[in-house]
């Protein structure tokens, strides 16, 4: 991973000062897309657990189509929102930031975590940046998603309520996603990063 951004150390120290201490007054968020999901509803059922032999399930769906995720999650509190979309595009992501945005007091300042895509840096963002000074964006190095926390909801989502779910549309789905997000919200606990081994330390 080092050697893939010549600038691992200082994104990587960024992102984890922000965890460990984040600036006093300011809000920290984690922001990111799962993109592709997809509307599969199971054609054959599934067969419970019985003595002797695991569930299985059938490999036969229909698909009734994808969509994107956009969710952010709290630092402080481990609170997530977001919504879908059809696509996932960089009007998308500035219409997160304006949640984001929205979500907040006037005038406190912003921190949010992302990846280093292209479309979080086209023209679109650069001028909602520029009306919001108080929101500031900080990458993740290359490859390094496992540093935004976000992800660990993402996996959650998809463990959880995607990869066993039936959706018979893919209005259905974004149901089904946004339940979800409302239940572990309401349960949101922080994720508290702790070094295993000091000697490792970053920063």
């Amino acid at each position: 991973m080092r050697l893939s951004d010549p600038d691992f150390e200082q994104k990587a120290a960024d992102v984890i000062g922000l965890y460990l201490q984040p600036p006093q007054h300011a809000a920290v968020f984690c922001l990111d897309e799962k993109t592709a999901i997809q509307a599969l509803n199971q054609l054959d059922p599934v067969l419970p657990l019985s003595p002797g032999r695991a569930e299985r399930h059938g490999f036969e769906y229909r698909r009734h189509g994808t969509l994107s995720l956009y969710a952010a999650l709290n630092t402080r509190n481990g609170g997530v929102f977001g919504h879908t979309t059809p696509r996932h595009t960089s009007a998308e992501f500035v219409s997160s930031l304006s949640t984001l945005v929205a979500s907040q007091p006037a005038g406190r300042a912003i921190h949010v975590i992302l990846d280093n895509l292209s479309r979080h840096k086209t023209q679109q963002v650069q001028a909602f940046l520029a009306l919001h000074p108080q929101v500031r964006l900080h990458f993740t190095p290359t490859y390094s998603s496992w540093l935004n926390q976000v992800e660990l909801r993402f996996a959650e989502i998809e463990r959880d309520g995607i990869a066993r779910g039936i959706f018979t549309s893919a209005k259905d789905l974004a149901r089904k996603i946004r339940r979800d997000i409302a239940r572990y919200s309401r349960e949101a606990k922080p994720f508290r990063w702790s070094y295993s081994d000091v000697t490792r330390r970053i920063a």
